[in-house]
């Protein structure tokens, strides 16, 4: 069975203090939903290894903004900092991405794509997709469009073609707005 995520990460224990805010956008450069969660506090700091890099990707005051692209199959997340700063853009490949209970969310297909901000691409979860397809979690169709999709997203990216990535922070700010000016509103406890 796919992992499904969905863009709230109401299930996400770590974040004690948060809002949320999603909107459907529209635009020439991209169609479907977009969502933030701004991180106001937790249990304590998410820090992850890639190769001798260690890296946080959740603290107080970060933000995850996530666009779901409509006829897509991947889904970005764009972490920010408390400055504000990207910390990374993270792809998910994946089945699908919908829409249940009016939250976004995606059918994870294993295969990741890191973009750190010093311009570095890493490569994740492809002996998790193998795994996947030994073990009959996914058939040979979903294994073959994860690779499509994440050939032609790293194509783009070496090209930099990859359009969404630069579209990360004016979403960001479209999203800030409904979360209002004074940072407290908790947004129906998300």
């Amino acid at each position: 069975m796919l992992k499904r995520r969905y863009g709230d990460r109401s299930e996400w224990k770590r974040v004690l203090k948060r809002q949320y805010t999603q909107k459907f956008l529209d635009t020439d450069g991209f169609k479907g939903y977009v969502t933030l969660l701004h991180i106001h506090k937790v249990t304590e700091p998410l820090l992850v290894n890639y190769e001798e890099k260690r890296v946080c990707i959740v603290d107080d005051g970060y933000m995850w903004l996530q666009h779901f692209p409509s006829d897509e199959h991947y889904s970005l997340t764009t972490m920010f900092d408390a400055n504000g700063e990207v910390v990374q853009w993270y792809i998910d490949i994946t089945n699908e991405n919908g829409v249940k209970d009016n939250v976004p969310y995606t059918d994870d297909l294993f295969l990741d794509i890191i973009v750190l901000s010093t311009g570095e691409i890493i490569q994740k979860d492809a002996d998790e997709l193998e795994e996947a397809l030994t073990s009959g979690t996914i058939n040979q169709a979903q294994y073959q469009l994860a690779w499509k999709v994440a050939n032609k997203i790293n194509k783009q990216i070496e090209n930099n073609d990859f359009q969404l990535m630069g579209q990360a922070t004016s979403h960001l700010k479209i999203l800030m707005k409904d979360l209002g000016d004074d940072g407290e509103n908790d947004n129906g406890g998300y």
